[in-house]
């Protein structure tokens, strides 16, 4: 079983020239709206990536009693993922702004809402041996931490993804986050962001992701983007899989499909190497289509690819 502690949100996506720089207004024909949060993403990926395996999927979070929350909800239960452990909240659904440049590039402004009354005991089932727990960080620490914490000690792997990088991370609450997770996945910008939380100089983000698995001895995975990724431990690189190129169109949720996609192939008892190949042919594909969950391949759309007996 894979079980997904994280963030549901509405994005409204407004596709422009250029993403606008502090100070300056752009315009836009139009915008539209679609389901989000790192955690609904990611959920979904994972959903996809397992249709017709009987793995299950459970999605955790908090939305508010609101029309974009009955939405989430019913959109996820579409998708394949088991919806008895998200609540309403008085808060309302959280909500994502988005801008798309014409190159596929993004920049986003995430209104948190009923995210941030998310807690540890929404848990209705504890992953245990033989489950995945996947967190982000767009619902609060303390509580992602508490459900990591529990889920370790319970021999669950625990993915998590450290997006959004905090503005301000102390090195006690990284090394407490490290200590209670098994992968680590960042991107350049986080890899670097865990680095300095940590007090480890690094010249650049391999040198980061690095540090951070040679730290906490813990399997950190970097993202790339059209370059791929790489696997560290013990604070050298192990594997780096490659990202097929693709004409892009949107790189919103590519990285919760690698997410998603990892955690899925993690479910299923696929080696790592494997697992962060199909994660970044997943990711790649998904940056073909507009919007996050709407580009995320189904298990049909991997097909192609040698999946776990």
């Amino acid at each position: 079983m894979i079980v997904v502690f994280g963030s549901i949100n509405i994005d409204l996506v407004a596709r422009v020239a250029s993403i606008p720089r502090p100070g300056e207004t752009v315009l836009s024909p139009g915008y539209e709206m679609l389901f989000g949060g790192k955690g609904a993403n990611q959920a979904v990926a994972a959903a996809r990536a397992l249709q017709g395996t009987g793995i299950e999927v459970a999605m955790v979070g908090r939305v508010g009693d609101d029309e974009f929350g009955r939405a989430a909800v019913g959109n996820l239960q579409a998708n394949g993922v088991a919806v008895g452990c998200v609540a309403a909240a008085r808060e309302p659904t959280g909500c994502a702004f988005i801008a798309v440049d014409e190159r596929g590039e993004n920049a986003i402004t995430v209104a948190s809402g009923a995210n941030m009354a998310l807690r540890a005991g929404d848990l209705a089932h504890r992953p245990g041996r033989g489950d995945v727990l996947v967190l982000q960080m767009e619902v609060p620490f303390a509580e992602a931490l508490s459900a990591a914490r529990e889920a370790s000690a319970a021999g669950a792997v625990v993915i998590w993804n450290l997006a959004p990088a905090p503005a301000s991370f102390s090195r006690e609450d990284l090394s407490a986050l490290l200590d209670a997770t098994t992968i680590l996945v960042v991107n350049e910008h986080e890899a670097s962001a865990a680095a300095g939380a940590l007090g480890e100089a690094a010249s650049d983000a391999a040198a980061a992701a690095a540090a951070v698995s040679l730290c906490h001895d813990r399997t950190v995975i970097l993202t790339s983007g059209a370059a791929g990724a790489r696997v560290y431990a013990g604070g050298t690189c192990s594997f780096h899989a490659p990202a097929p190129a693709v004409e892009v169109v949107d790189t919103t949720g590519a990285g919760d499909t690698f997410v998603g996609v990892l955690a899925a192939m993690s479910a299923e008892g696929m080696d790592l190497p494997r697992s962060v190949e199909l994660a970044c042919r997943a990711a790649s594909l998904a940056c073909g289509r507009s919007g996050a969950q709407a580009g995320m391949p189904s298990r049909a759309e991997l097909g192609a690819m040698t999946m776990p007996a």
